[in-house]
């Protein structure tokens, strides 16, 4: 059985090959690349060694076969993701900018990969982490529903919930954010934001009086602040932990944070230390931010200690 699941979007990106190629103008387009954050965090921890499974949707058409060709033969549990006849796998169209920043033109809502509901009778087994990404909660209100439903299905059953809130505004349409994401942050035992969404989570400019303020609101246990290039910060009710970058040739940042996210968790059920755990994080990210295409890094145990240990 696995130990850990998430429930989220499947989808495939079809990618700008340059910076500064708008989406609006005719040129070329690179892809089809498995995708989607909960399907990219998944796999990576199955590609670490890690029974992972993924309750999902994909249609009977090439890029459903893309998706489950791939986490298939990566190892996920795909028993739970319904295949769906006469209709179109979710995608996302993406370009950079110069800058580092990035423009999404999404096709998800009305797809396999908002359809799915929460199995209650299934037998899950011992769970170690049920992994919620935000940007899995803000693409449908019934698909929302669905995985409140299983946060706290498996938050009851004793497994703790991890929550990246990957806020992405193109999804989130003007929507109260603390509607959107507030029942997972309520059960949330880990939590892993990038630096604005602490922000907006903690409601000050402040890193250390956001993370003060939502230890004294929740039952979190660790705040992991993903700084990008500038590293990680681990907090912990009894202290904090800084993790280094690991130098690697950019090539496309797009999956980084969400191989972080496996990382880290994985680290946590192999018992390691906190700083361990931040390590394989950071390596994780890196290695996935120097291939292109959004979960085309090469990351496994071997290559994550090697990095790691220079």
């Amino acid at each position: 059985m696995a130990e850990i699941w998430t429930m989220g979007e499947m989808l495939v990106e079809i990618m700008r090959p340059k910076a500064g190629m708008r989406l609006k103008e005719a040129g070329e387009f690179l892809g089809p690349f498995p995708s989607g954050a909960p399907a990219i965090f998944i796999d990576t921890v199955s590609r670490l060694g890690h029974p992972a499974g993924i309750i999902s949707g994909v249609a009977e058409d090439d890029f459903g076969l893309c998706l489950l060709e791939r986490l298939g033969r990566d190892g996920v549990d795909l028993h739970l993701v319904e295949r769906v006849p006469g209709a179109a796998t979710a995608v996302a169209f993406v370009t950079y900018f110069e800058d580092g920043s990035r423009k999404f033109i999404y096709h998800i809502d009305g797809t396999p990969a908002v359809i799915a509901r929460f199995p209650e009778k299934e037998e899950w087994g011992k769970v170690g982490f049920f992994h919620v990404m935000g940007c899995s909660l803000m693409a449908n209100d019934v698909f929302r529903e669905e995985i409140f439903k299983a946060v706290e299905y498996f938050h009851r059953t004793g497994t703790r919930i991890s929550f990246d809130p990957n806020i992405r505004s193109e999804l989130l349409g003007g929507r109260d954010l603390q509607e959107v994401i507030g029942p997972v942050m309520e059960k949330a035992a880990v939590l892993l934001p990038g630096e604005e969404e602490l922000r907006l989570l903690g409601g000050d400019q402040q890193a250390a009086r956001c993370v003060k303020k939502l230890f004294e609101n929740s039952q979190l246990e660790l705040i992991v602040l993903k700084r990008g290039k500038k590293g990680a910060t681990v907090y912990a009710r009894s202290g904090l932990t800084h993790t280094p970058t690991y130098p690697v040739k950019e090539i496309d940042p797009t999956g980084a944070g969400d191989c972080f996210d496996a990382g880290f968790l994985c680290g946590l059920l192999e018992g390691r230390t906190l700083e361990e755990c931040g390590k394989m994080a950071a390596a994780a990210g890196a290695l996935n931010a120097a291939a292109f295409g959004p979960m085309e890094g090469d990351i496994r145990q071997e290559s994550i200690w090697k990095l790691i240990n220079g």
